[in-house]
């Protein structure tokens, strides 16, 4: 395949200390969760929730998350682990299902939520833009794992992929369409700004951040699903991930009206603070 320019392939995803051995994907998703925990705690404060309660809602949230996301993709993968089951917990080689850690983030979240007494909706509203963040940043972990790549490209951006990471299929092609960078810049350059846009132009109830986040996430998830090349299943063309993604999209419109119909107005998060006079 003729290319005129490409990504290259890290020359290498870890690096030591002493007797350690620091995985760059670990590094990122590190990285990523505290810019989401940082994000999250500001917003909810700035919505008008108790910040003090929030450690402990986060800390849970992204724990049982984690394990979520884990168990989500080892059921979809089990091959990978046929004879070396103890690799199941070896994260650092990659392997998290988003949707299966925000399924199992959410239902931790709305639990912690009523137990502390705290506000779900603005919660919901204030990691609506810290979760995004983190994807975008969690993403260039899948790039150190040569992972979650596309189809063969000849594109100038395309990314090259060591032999040992292809597809049997696919194995003779040096550079693929770099999926995990485009959901990582449409994660910055769209997801956030539409979200942070919507609340400075619309009256949005408590609890409307989220679904726009569902919406807008589920159509570059979706789309990317189309050329990945890591699916182990597929009906009428799309994976389980592609879906999923169908589902968020139409779930989040509905949930979006049901919230803006029925639920409490919020303060614009653009709303000018009172002068002394």
């Amino acid at each position: 395949m003729l290319t005129l320019a490409s990504i290259p392939s890290p020359p290498q995803n870890t690096f030591e200390i002493g007797p350690l051995t620091i995985h760059f994907y670990g590094i990122m998703i590190g990285i990523g969760v505290l810019v989401a925990a940082i994000v999250t705690q500001k917003r909810y404060e700035k919505f008008g929730g108790d910040p003090t309660i929030l450690d402990r809602v986060i800390l849970w949230t992204v724990l049982i998350g984690f394990v979520g996301a884990r168990l989500a993709y080892v059921s979809t993968h089990t091959a990978r682990y046929q004879g070396r089951w103890y690799a199941v917990l070896f994260i650092w080689e990659g392997g998290l299902a988003l949707y299966g850690g925000l399924t199992a983030g959410a239902l931790t979240a709305v639990y912690m939520m009523r137990k502390l007494n705290g506000d779900f909706p603005m919660f919901a509203d204030a990691v609506a833009v810290g979760l995004p963040l983190a994807q975008a940043i969690g993403r260039f972990g899948n790039y150190f794992n040569q992972e979650l790549f596309g189809t063969p490209s000849s594109l100038p951006w395309a990314v090259e992929i060591d032999p040992v990471n292809r597809p049997a299929e696919y194995m003779e092609f040096e550079t693929f369409h770099p999926t995990f960078l485009y959901e990582a810049m449409w994660n910055v350059f769209v997801t956030v700004p539409v979200i942070l846009y919507c609340e400075r132009r619309f009256e949005l109830r408590k609890g409307a951040s989220f679904p726009i986040y569902m919406i807008v996430y589920g159509v570059i998830r979706f789309l990317t699903e189309l050329i990945r090349t890591d699916t182990t299943f597929r009906v009428l063309g799309l994976s389980r991930n592609a879906l999923v993604s169908l589902a968020a999209i139409l779930g989040g419109a509905l949930l979006l009206y049901l919230v803006q119909a029925r639920g409490s107005l919020r303060e614009k998060t653009n709303a000018p603070e009172p002068v002394d006079s």
